[in-house]
């Protein structure tokens, strides 16, 4: 093992939350993933570094040490990597594209098509950012290396938005579907029910911000002790495709022969879209082709198209005519 600057901004998350979970949060990883890396890590200086009270985690004499001249190394980064970032931003503004960024969703293809022929974006060909992170992604738009996120926040995990972003709701709150294997018996159910999966492992990507918490959370509210996997979604897709895995899926996510999509009963797992610019005008502007390139993309999935059929969203509703926003300079 070697010491590298993830362990010691691990450490600094720890000393300034107090809490092991809360620290995992920060920095988007589950709970039993930074007390493995705190473990292996004490394990390689050869003492404990935090004590776990009533109150809290707290710096052992040892810690304090490592602490003391950690801090300055992560700070010292951060100001390089914002150094940069900055520089990247004045390097793109004079291009003149505008800069997207974007978790992943069916709405972006539409989206993009739409803002090609949108004249407020004269000869601006987008750029597209896709992460997994939303904090990551409105962080970027805080420095000025994006102009517009195109962001989900998972219910019961509120995103910390950085001051002085301009942000819209694009649906207040979009239901979770699941993926499962078209054999799985509980697809044959056009409504599956958590129970339903009881015995089933669930694979989550725990680098998505708030999505391991928000799924916990509907399992344990159900009863259930959930079996976990940790993975990104291309390998999840194939696991639940040979009846490995189950997981949860946006809902405009397509069935495919051997992958099926249900929604869930209750819809337990919801999550609010969010779209933010780095200015009023500029979100006026791309708003209305987010709202229609996610009605398209809602459409085209049966599932999803049959829920919003007997409970359509206010915040779907059609663009007023003519309403375009300004242009993007």
């Amino acid at each position: 093992m070697e010491l590298d600057v993830r362990h010691l901004r691990a450490l600094c998350a720890i000393e300034d939350t107090g809490s092991l979970h809360k620290a995992a949060r920060h920095l988007g990883m589950t709970q039993p993933a930074l007390s493995t890396q705190l473990r292996r890590l004490e394990d390689f200086v050869g003492g404990r570094l935090f004590t776990r009270e009533r109150t809290g985690c707290r710096p052992t004499p040892l810690g304090r040490v490592l602490l003391t001249r950690a801090r300055p190394l992560v700070d010292g980064l951060r100001d390089l990597v914002d150094e940069t970032r900055a520089a990247a931003a004045a390097t793109a503004d004079s291009t003149g594209r505008l800069r997207i960024g974007s978790t992943a969703s069916r709405a972006l293809p539409g989206w993009l098509r739409r803002l090609r022929t949108n004249p407020a974006f004269r000869d601006s060909e987008p750029a597209l950012r896709v992460d997994v992170s939303a904090h990551a992604l409105l962080r970027l738009v805080a420095e000025g290396g994006l102009d517009v996120a195109f962001v989900h926040e998972v219910e019961g995990c509120p995103l910390r938005m950085p001051p002085g972003l301009a942000c819209r709701v694009l649906v207040e709150r979009e239901p979770q579907f699941v993926s499962l294997a078209s054999d799985h018996p509980a697809a044959r159910r056009s409504v599956v029910r958590l129970t339903d999966l009881a015995e089933d492992r669930w694979m989550v990507d725990p680098t998505v911000d708030g999505e391991w918490d928000g799924l916990l959370r509907a399992l344990r509210s159900a009863g259930l002790k959930p079996r976990v996997l940790h993975g990104d979604y291309l390998t999840a897709a194939n696991l639940v495709a040979t009846g490995e895995v189950v997981a949860l899926c946006q809902p405009t996510s397509r069935s495919r022969a051997d992958l099926a999509i249900r929604p869930l009963h209750g819809d337990p797992v919801g999550v609010r879209l969010l779209l933010t610019a780095r200015t009023e005008a500029l979100l006026e502007a791309v708003l209305p082709d987010l709202r229609a390139a996610y009605r398209e993309a809602a459409q085209q999935a049966p599932a999803y198209r049959e829920r919003l059929r007997l409970a359509p969203f206010p915040d779907l509703r059609p663009p007023q005519e003519g309403v375009r926003g300004s242009t993007f300079a």
